[in-house]
């Protein structure tokens, strides 16, 4: 864009600003391939091809698929840290990678969340495709504090994951992080962080078997959203070469009140009949999000307790050294889980203490070890709609035009 050139998006009958042309979609899966994801593995490789197809279908796309596997850092994984699939425009050799995939080691609770995202980067992204990646996951990154963290100050590569994220966010990948609940939720503020600082949303997910439809309107939804892109990127531009700050909620403030009054509809990813971004969306993450450094958000996160149908799990529950479920299913959860000394400094599963007997299973408790085999004993269901851009999807347009041009809120920076 030249010099002092200032654009007018004040008519929205201008449809190369009002809409973005590429239908072109590149998707991306990180995928924690550590002892519990078995079943979302299977969901992932058993629905690839419809997931394609309907995307496709639905909004006449391009579509390639890509898939980073992560598990750990030796010693707490003798296997692999990550394993990239590059750009393929074949679901059937996406469907290979899949196969290849298996559920097994893991090592301590944190997984190589930074290398999995670092991974992302050296994909080989199409400039002008709308750039998906579902991160698919049920554990911390290293240094978050949790209990027996074989890395407890982090990434033992040195990754930064925040550093990370924002380097995604400047190349316009916009992260879906879909948190494998409730093993991930004392932590799902990190992650619903790293998705806001690229856009993106955090989507809780209790069984293997919505991850297609997280994934079909997910993908939906960015297409739709991004056919606003320019005008978007068109406003932020007018305002910087005017020599004006930019105020993310000035801005997206402004564009949402100019589309709602046009009418202007886009697809919309929901949760129980209800806007993701107005479900699941946290004050502590949007402040982590605001971070350079994953060392700031260590120094200020703490983990949540977790919670069913509103009540609050008990203190064992939450304990964050806590072993993650193996592949082993249900029963030897478990037996892992109860099979510890009941001190509170004793590691859980130790094999030095006896099973506590049936009664300690009580409704409280229950719900933790359905929880292991992600098969959770209430069902949440996502849908797909056309809808009036909201609120949310306006300043996550805007914050993802900032990060493009690395302009910060009130304070711009001239490339």
């Amino acid at each position: 864009m030249a010099a002092g050139r200032k654009i007018n998006v004040e008519s929205v009958d201008r449809p190369e600003l009002a809409k973005h042309d590429s239908k072109n979609l590149d998707l991306a899966f990180a995928m924690d391939c550590t002892g519990s994801m078995g079943s979302y593995i299977e969901e992932a490789k058993n629905n690839i091809r419809r997931i394609v197809e309907e995307i496709v279908s639905s909004e006449k796309s391009d579509v390639r698929l890509a898939l980073v596997e992560y598990r750990d850092h030796p010693p707490q994984d003798s296997t692999f840290v990550t394993r990239c699939h590059d750009f393929t425009s074949s679901p059937k050799t996406m469907k290979g990678w899949l196969s290849e995939s298996s559920a097994s080691g893991g090592g301590d609770m944190p997984e190589a969340v930074a290398d999995a995202l670092h991974d992302l980067l050296k994909l080989n992204w199409r400039e002008d495709a709308t750039k998906i990646c579902v991160c698919i996951s049920d554990a911390p990154p290293h240094g978050l504090g949790c209990g027996g963290d074989g890395f407890p100050d982090g990434c033992p590569d040195g990754i930064d994951p925040m550093v990370v994220a924002h380097q995604l966010a400047e190349k316009g990948i916009t992260i879906y992080m879909a948190g494998c609940e409730p093993s991930i939720s004392p932590y799902k503020d990190f992650f619903m962080a790293v998705a806001y600082i690229t856009g993106g949303q955090y989507v809780p997910m209790r069984k293997a078997q919505v991850l297609s439809k997280v994934i079909i309107g997910g993908a939906q939804e960015e297409l739709s959203l991004n056919q606003l892109m320019a005008e978007v990127d068109a406003e932020v531009q007018n305002r910087v070469q005017a020599g004006e700050d930019v105020n993310e909620d000035e801005v997206s403030d402004l564009l949402h009140q100019r589309w709602v009054s046009r009418g202007e509809c886009v697809a919309q990813l929901q949760m129980n009949n209800m806007e993701l971004g107005g479900v699941y969306s946290s004050p502590e993450a949007k402040s982590y999000s605001k971070f350079k450094s994953f060392s700031d958000v260590r120094t200020n996160f703490k983990a949540k307790p977790t919670s069913f149908n509103g009540r609050r799990e008990p203190e064992c529950y939450t304990r964050s050294a806590a072993p993650k479920p193996s592949g082993g299913g249900i029963l030897n959860w478990m037996g892992s889980w109860f099979g510890g000394s009941s001190a509170g400094d004793a590691p859980m599963g130790a094999a030095s203490s006896p099973a506590p007997p049936p009664a300690l299973l009580s409704d409280d408790l229950m719900p933790r070890a359905m929880a292991s085999s992600h098969d959770m004993p209430f069902e949440d269901e996502y849908n797909t709609v056309r809808t009036e851009v909201t609120k949310a999807q306006s300043s996550r347009l805007v914050k993802k035009v900032m990060a493009k041009h690395k302009i910060e809120t009130t304070n711009i920076i001239h490339k």
